[in-house]
């Protein structure tokens, strides 16, 4: 059955942990439904995985919108939450809603996701009114990677410990109906989830989440250059399998073996007798 808000907020009452995983186009969501995972986000993060940019910074609505498509199509029974882009709702709250409405109305999503604690409450509240889920993200935010000075862990002190504690009620009490924590000590993202009656989903914070998200790329062995973030598993190295796969390929393609007759179709040979004599060309048995 088609997951739902109702029903992943149910998963957090009985305990049951949350799976979710990234995906940007309709292969890999096809497959991930088929697996039975939970969520799947259609990251900002599409701007490394598969556009090549160094970070989020340059994706655009329509990259999202795109790409966001592709996956609901092929997402029967997983529930898909769009990540909002960077200036896509920091602009104003209009911004905000009319972005978060193109996710639902053009890229078929369920939910929409965005960066930042108490500032960005009065965007939730307003996408939230207008009938659109809303899933937040604490911690460490990508999109604000310049003002963090790179990819950090957050809430390791006393005085951002408790400003993301302050940010995650917060942004609850505005509606928001599940929350990101991103690089957050472990024993703080317990507190943080134990705290609230919305899901947590940890990336980089521990098992006391109430779920966990890893890129796709990232838990398959496929980020190139063979960069492993700490909080990554890589749980089938499909990278090497990909590469092995288009070498043996290649090998085939250049020594001929491929393709071998079982691979191709045939003609009638006496058709194929005329056409050669009347190209002037010495025919091969095929």
């Amino acid at each position: 059955m088609k997951k739902t808000v109702p029903s992943l907020l149910k998963m957090k009452q009985d305990g049951t942990k949350i799976s979710m995983v990234t995906a940007y186009d309709y292969t890999t969501a096809s497959l991930v439904d088929a697996s039975g995972i939970d969520t799947i986000l259609v990251g900002d993060s599409l701007g490394m995985t598969m556009m090549g940019y160094p970070d989020t910074l340059s994706v655009t609505m329509d990259d999202m919108i795109h790409h966001t498509r592709c996956v609901t199509r092929g997402a029967e029974n997983t529930f898909v939450i769009g990540d909002m882009p960077f200036l896509s709702y920091q602009t104003s709250i209009e911004d905000a809603v009319y972005n978060a409405g193109r996710f639902m109305k053009e890229g078929r999503a369920q939910a929409v996701k965005l960066e930042g604690g108490a500032k960005v409450c009065p965007h939730i509240r307003a996408i939230t009114d207008a009938s659109i889920p809303v899933c937040a993200h604490l911690g460490l935010t990508p999109q604000s990677l310049n003002a963090f000075g790179g990819f950090k862990v957050q809430g390791k002190n006393e005085k951002t410990a408790r400003q993301l504690i302050e940010d995650a009620h917060a942004i609850e009490e505005a509606g928001a109906f599940m929350v990101v924590l991103e690089c957050v000590p472990a024993r703080l993202a317990a507190l943080i989830s134990k705290s609230l009656s919305i899901p947590t989903i940890g990336i980089g914070a521990g098992s006391g989440c109430d779920g966990q998200v890893l890129v796709y790329q990232d838990l398959l062995g496929m980020t190139p250059g063979g960069f492993k973030p700490k909080f990554v598993k890589v749980f089938a190295d499909i990278g090497e399998q990909m590469k092995a796969g288009f070498r043996a390929y290649d090998e085939e393609v250049k020594s001929g073996a491929f393709p071998s007759e079982e691979h191709t179709f045939r003609i009638d040979d006496e058709l194929m007798a005329k056409l050669e004599s009347e190209n002037h060309i010495e025919g091969s048995q095929a």
